[in-house]
């Protein structure tokens, strides 16, 4: 057992932290599964399938755009969101990495 619990954070993680806090909510999590493979949506777009009202499902965009789980980008009024690849794909990579190091 390591004893030392106040040990840094792996460097690798540290960008990583905000994104598993915001996967661990359901609704996120939902909101996550709506988009299909290079896909971009909008609030309503995600509306339509959701249970969630308008606002909460803008919240929870935000959220998850904060964290790096989603980019977006404005065109005109509209606000499209599409899944970082990259990042979650070298986020879950840097965790598994150290999965295999230390088990």
């Amino acid at each position: 057992m390591n004893r030392n619990y106040l040990r840094a954070i792996p460097r690798e993680w540290r960008t990583i932290s905000r994104a598993f806090t915001a996967l661990g909510d359901e609704h996120r999590q939902r909101i996550l599964l709506t988009f299909e493979p290079g896909e971009r949506l909008n609030v309503g777009q995600v509306v339509e399938v959701s249970t969630l009202s308008r606002s909460a499902v803008s919240h929870h965009l935000k959220l998850l755009r904060e964290a790096g789980v989603l980019e977006s980008e404005k065109v005109g009024k509209e606000v499209f969101y599409w899944i970082n690849k990259g990042f979650l794909e070298n986020s879950l990579t840097a965790v598994l990495a150290y999965i295999r190091e230390r088990s």
